[in-house]
């Protein structure tokens, strides 16, 4: 089975943050961006996208929780949090490669993405973005849009 997780198409996203609004509204009842399991991010001056948890195989967060309170779920390969065993150390966020993992500073928790698994029509964030930059893919399915994007840029040189 391949690990679903959210990825954005940086051509499509207009930095509007409704996917991040959406997001803290179901898992926190609130409007609170930073409470968001997906943040938007400008890797360039001029490019937007939104970042989450990307459920790695050998996950590095997991493995750097030195109190064993992330593990990876079996069934959807989302990462679970413990809240009784986090502490707040940090040391899953240093670790994540990504940038996808954030700190509740009400509970001194970290929150991370899975995938909405409460909610019967996945993703919400997925559901809200209103530009359809959001998608809730494999890495094959990025590695597809890419090699998709690579031959329009090709073929439109061409001309």
């Amino acid at each position: 089975m391949q690990r679903s997780f959210i990825d954005c198409d940086p051509e499509l996203c207009t930095g509007c943050q409704l996917c991040e609004l959406a997001c803290a509204a179901v898992k926190e009842k609130c409007f609170d961006l930073e409470l968001a399991r997906i943040h938007l991010v400008r890797p360039e001056p001029a490019v937007m996208m939104s970042v989450t948890c990307r459920l790695c195989e050998n996950a590095p967060c997991v493995m750097a929780c030195p109190r064993q309170a992330l593990s990876v779920h079996p069934d959807n390969s989302t990462i679970v949090l413990d809240k009784v065993l986090c502490t707040g150390c940090g040391w899953c966020i240093e670790a994540c490669d990504f940038g996808a993992i954030a700190m509740d500073r009400r509970t001194k928790t970290v929150v991370i993405c899975d995938l909405c698994a409460e909610l019967p029509s996945g993703p919400r964030c997925v559901e809200t973005c209103p530009k359809k930059a959001l998608d809730l893919t494999t890495a094959e399915g990025v590695a597809q849009r890419l090699r998709n994007r690579a031959v329009r840029l090709l073929v439109s040189s061409e001309k």
